[in-house]
């Protein structure tokens, strides 16, 4: 076995549908629904799926930044909490735990304080956690910017005066400033232009190697997860239908909804003949998944099987995980 840095176990994020004047409980929006899976120290986990398949509720929730319902997070042989077993970190052991786990959010518009100088933006973790005095801090927001790509001088001004790309180097900057371990990156690359979008994901891979880090990448963009993943995890539904490496899903992809992602990539030769794999229907809804296989509503090779039983996750291949009763 690797040297595993993050462990998820059964891990559920329902949100309570209330109803009335009362505000009465009437059911659950099941955004992540039993999901488990495991990230080497060094490696790129790459989360694809649809829009709304709970993909950023994932990292938010293993980040404990959304409160679980269920299941547990190991992170660097930590527990950071187990609900069946009623544990989890204090609010001081969580603070300390965030030195080591940071996040980049999808919006570079929405995350940055517009009351704050991009100085006070990157410095504010350092200081809170009393790493270092304030101009020390200084420097090294000063560094952390340039090798974000942006002038030291970027320190004085405030995110307004930046664009799309640079407000996300900026968030890059901050989430490197308390030296991590590991970092979510939620959709990063999601609102910037196609023009921004390749330089900061080259600027990304080259901070994840010099600076030693592990990272959750959550992304819709197949052709972006396939060269910058090294293992890739596909979501329907809030849960897991197949996990794989890049190399497994991309070249032998086993599940019904994978083998329509990818045929949804467009290709880079007109020439070349492609099977376009078009699914019938609408995703369900979460508060409403379907009995048995969530995918069976949308599913061309569904059988009655699949209408009634949740199909085991089974191992087909080294590291290679299917959840389908085709296999």
């Amino acid at each position: 076995m690797e040297d595993r840095i993050l462990e998820v176990q059964s891990l559920k994020k329902y949100f309570p549908i209330k109803k009335g004047v009362f505000s009465r409980k009437v059911g659950d929006i099941k955004a992540v629904d039993d999901i488990s899976f495991y990230i080497n120290r060094g490696e790129i986990f790459g989360l694809v799926g649809e829009s709304g398949c709970g993909k950023s509720t994932t990292g938010r929730t293993i980040l404990n930044l959304l409160e679980p319902t269920g299941g547990s997070v190991t992170f660097d042989g930590r527990r950071i909490y187990d609900v069946e077993e009623n544990y989890r970190l204090s609010t001081e052991e969580m603070a300390l735990m965030r030195r080591d786990m940071q996040m980049i959010f999808q919006d570079p518009y929405a995350s940055l304080d517009p009351r704050m100088s991009v100085g006070a933006i990157v410095t504010e973790g350092m200081l809170k956690h009393k790493i270092y005095d304030k101009k020390e801090a200084m420097e090294k927001a000063k560094e952390l910017l340039e090798l974000c790509g942006l002038p030291a001088s970027s320190i004085k001004k405030y995110p307004h005066e930046f664009s799309g790309g640079q407000r996300q180097r900026i968030g890059i900057a901050r989430s490197l400033a308390l030296n991590p371990k590991f970092i979510i990156g939620d959709e990063p690359i999601a609102a910037l232009d196609v023009s921004i979008q390749a330089q900061v994901l080259t600027l990304m891979q080259d901070l994840i190697e010099q600076f030693d880090l592990t990272c959750l990448f959550i992304s819709h963009d197949l052709c972006v997860v396939r060269y910058f993943c090294d293992r890739i995890g596909v979501m329907y539904l809030g849960s897991f239908v197949e996990v794989g490496t890049s190399d497994h899903l991309f070249e032998n992809p086993m599940h019904p909804y994978t083998q329509a992602l990818l045929s949804a990539i467009p290709k880079s030769m007109p020439i070349e003949e492609k099977q376009r794999i078009i699914l019938q229907g609408d995703v369900p809804s979460p508060a409403n998944p379907p009995k048995g296989c969530k995918f069976h509503t949308r599913c061309p090779y569904v059988k009655d099987i699949c209408k009634e039983q949740v199909p085991e996750t089974k191992e087909l291949e080294t590291d290679h995980f299917v959840s389908c009763h085709l296999y």
